[in-house]
């Protein structure tokens, strides 16, 4: 297995979107002819959109093909259990030029209930935000169904919703079940579970060059919604240098804060790959057997089979994840 012990990048799958912008070339140098381009997917085993390595020894082979053959080497024992050769996290950047449509996303019941797949529970970290440029997340007051429903239909929904401003580095957690929308102007990074399920509920009364509106789903929305959720989606996490300081810990994801500015020797236990997005800076990570480097805007994967490793860096901020 030794051929799969190394950090792994993917080919960035670019999105376009009626919200997207030209962030994610002119901030995180993503490469593309397209234009709106809203997000940019760096590991997704989601069917249609597989990634595939552009590095190393595994170049030109795709995500499913080494779930196929490496297996627990690639995810861990514990996660092939449970999800066996299916990828659980669907990694991605986000640049929104203008508003999302306000939407949440069913959980793992109702998901694999309708749609044959996983829920999802996602997280932000916003890597820019232009002044006064927010996230909508959650309610800003105490919430049932027939009030919502009520804003609903009168087209007030945006009276009962929170808006938080946010800057670089502010955190949310959005568990499924949980109403949000990412506003104009920000940039961020995205972990969630593999699922493309969004059930959206308001799209801004916004039409396409044709004159259509976007199709919303609020006969499936309302089963999903959790009203009982409690006003908990700010991560507040420490900054400190050189060491691992936790943001989220969940069923279907941990995540942890690097801020590094000398080496750092790392020793994988966890019995799982481990994912780093490079939020700021440049960063080397070396491997027994291979080094590469990742700047601002790029995502690398080291499989669990991967013991020990190292990251260097002057200056450099990194999302490290793993289940």
């Amino acid at each position: 297995m030794k051929e799969i012990c190394y950090p792994i990048k993917f080919k960035p799958i670019l999105k376009e979107k009626i919200w997207g912008g030209n962030k994610l070339m002119t901030t995180l140098n993503k490469s593309s002819d397209l234009n709106n381009i809203g997000e940019s997917w760096e590991v997704s085993d989601v069917e249609g959109d597989i990634s595939v390595v552009i590095n190393g020894a595994l170049k030109n082979r795709s995500l499913k093909s080494l779930l196929e053959d490496y297996t627990h080497h690639l995810l861990g024992k514990k996660n092939f259990e449970l999800f066996g050769k299916k990828f659980p996290l669907l990694i991605k950047f986000i640049d929104a030029k203008s508003d999302l449509s306000i939407q949440l996303h069913p959980n793992d019941d109702l998901a694999s209930e309708r749609h044959d797949s996983f829920g999802k529970t996602e997280m932000w970290y916003v890597m820019q935000a232009d002044k006064d440029a927010n996230l909508i997340v959650g309610f800003n007051q105490k919430m049932d169904s027939d009030t919502y429903l009520k804003h609903l239909k009168e087209k007030s929904l945006t009276e009962i919703l929170n808006f938080d401003k946010v800057k670089s580095g502010d955190t949310y957690f959005i568990e499924a079940g949980r109403i949000h929308a990412i506003g104009a102007g920000v940039l961020l990074a995205e972990i969630q579970q593999t699922s493309d399920i969004t059930y959206r509920v308001y799209d801004w009364d916004r039409v396409d060059d044709h004159g259509n509106e976007r199709e919303l789903h609020n006969d499936l929305a309302i089963d999903a919604f959790d009203f009982n959720m409690e006003n908990d989606f700010r991560v507040v996490y420490k900054k400190e240098e050189n060491t691992v300081n936790k943001m989220v810990s969940c069923p279907y994801f941990t995540t942890n804060f690097l801020h590094v500015t000398e080496p750092l020797l790392k020793l994988n236990n966890k019995d799982s790959f481990h994912i780093y997005m490079c939020v700021e800076g440049k960063a080397l990570i070396e491997t027994e057997n291979a080094s590469e480097f990742i700047s601002k805007g790029e995502t690398i994967l080291l499989p669990a089979a991967v013991e020990t490793y190292k990251i260097s860096s002057s200056n450099a901020k990194l999302l490290e994840v793993y289940v």
